[in-house]
């Protein structure tokens, strides 16, 4: 559907519609509303001009912005999704909602006399209903297409748009293969929340044990295996499935290695041209992980009140979160003598707060690190500096 299209279907049915309330108004003396509700003719008339110059302007304003918001998503995803945000019905809604205000403020202005006192009440009293309905109506919209412009935004727009494409184009026959034991996901997305004392309950009913497929913040595609069943028919715990909410991106509630990995993204990103920004991120995954450090992991195992084990969850040990915190650093940053000797400082101080059991994992992204270094430098003198532990990198 064009661009254009609905607007203009906004701006004559918003024309139309004016011309007749004008009319009615008109036929039964001016008297429909009470000027109680749409003030006198001067205040009336100063009203809807009021009405009629703020839309434009904010109009003007709203497009100004999102035509600049566009471009830089276009720069940074993809020029090809301008069409799918164009074709959005909140976006031509808006832009509709706004022109009839401006067509019906005109035809009421118009129909205002302040020689005879006339003020179409109706008409004057639907401008203002619509003014308030397309204020309303902008700011959802600014909010709705600021949700889709970020990346998750942009990623589901065009996803969801693409099964409404394989579903015509590929109709389905039957039901997609699952494994008997398994229960379904009903629609796809991340794990945000799990509900663990209902699973428990729900297991516990049918005599068994689930076993739950994706870790929190795991991406789960829709009809994939959710959960697995293990001592009784998986059809029998369909409903479990609702109790696993799937979101459409992380969130930090549950999820605190969600916060480890964008602070990795900004240190992998700011690496090669900003190692001063690298090392500030990595000191705040120092702190997160010097918490972590020394204090107890969930074992993932959920029993019941009889202590029989009824639910599996899949979570991440210390080793998972060292990996995720400094393995992609280390790839990006160890050529940048800044960011080299910065990580070897926090490895070395989390080595002081770590348990025996969990030196390992810290003592193989340090011997990672060396070799790393061993490898960017040709001169002998940078590579013995690269080396040296400095929590400021080169200060």
């Amino acid at each position: 559907m064009r661009l254009w299209l609905v607007p203009l279907t906004g701006l004559l049915a918003g024309l139309g519609l004016a011309i007749g309330a004008l009319a009615l108004d008109s036929a039964s003396g001016y008297d429909l509303v009470s000027q109680t509700l749409t003030g006198t003719p001067t205040a009336a008339s100063s009203l809807l001009s009021t009405i009629i110059t703020s839309d434009i302007t904010l109009l003007s304003v709203v497009l100004t912005v999102m035509t600049v918001a566009v471009q830089l998503a276009m720069g940074q995803f993809s020029p090809r999704i301008v069409g799918a945000l164009l074709r959005d019905p909140l976006h031509q809604l808006a832009f509709a909602l706004v022109a009839a205000t401006v067509a019906f403020g005109i035809v009421a202005l118009i129909g205002v006399d302040d020689q005879k006192g006339h003020v179409p009440g109706l008409t004057v009293l639907a401008t203002y209903v619509l003014a308030v309905a397309s204020l309303a109506t902008l700011v959802v919209y600014v909010s709705h297409a600021g949700e889709r412009l970020r990346a998750t935004g942009l990623i589901d727009l065009v996803g969801n748009q693409l099964h409404v494409e394989i579903a015509k184009r590929f109709p389905a026959v039957g039901a997609p293969p699952v494994p008997s034991d398994a229960v379904r996901s009903p629609s796809a997305g991340v794990v945000a929340e799990i509900g663990i004392d209902g699973l428990v309950a729900a297991a516990a009913r049918e005599g068994c044990i689930l076993e739950l497929c994706a870790r929190m913040g795991d991406f789960v595609p829709r009809d994939a295996p959710l959960l697995r069943v293990h001592g009784a028919e998986s059809a029998r715990l369909a409903d479990t499935a609702k109790l696993v909410v799937l979101h459409d991106e992380r969130t930090h509630d549950l999820d605190p290695a969600f916060g480890v990995r964008k602070l990795v993204d900004i240190a992998v990103r700011s690496a090669s041209e900003d190692p001063t920004t690298t090392v500030e991120a990595l000191h705040r995954i120092h702190d997160s992980l010097r918490q972590l450090a020394w204090r107890p992991f969930p074992s993932g195992r959920h029993t019941d009140a009889a202590g029989e084990l009824r639910l599996i969850v899949p979570v991440r040990d210390w080793e998972d979160f060292v990996r995720l915190a400094f393995e992609e650093i280390r790839l990006a940053g160890a050529a940048q003598p800044q960011i080299a000797r910065g990580l070897r400082a926090v490895l070395e101080d989390l080595k002081t707060v770590a348990p025996d059991e969990r030196q390992a994992a810290l003592d193989e992204q340090r011997e990672l690190l060396d070799v790393a270094v061993q490898r960017a430098y040709d001169e002998e003198s940078v590579t013995r500096h690269a080396r040296v532990a400095d929590m400021q990198g080169l200060g």
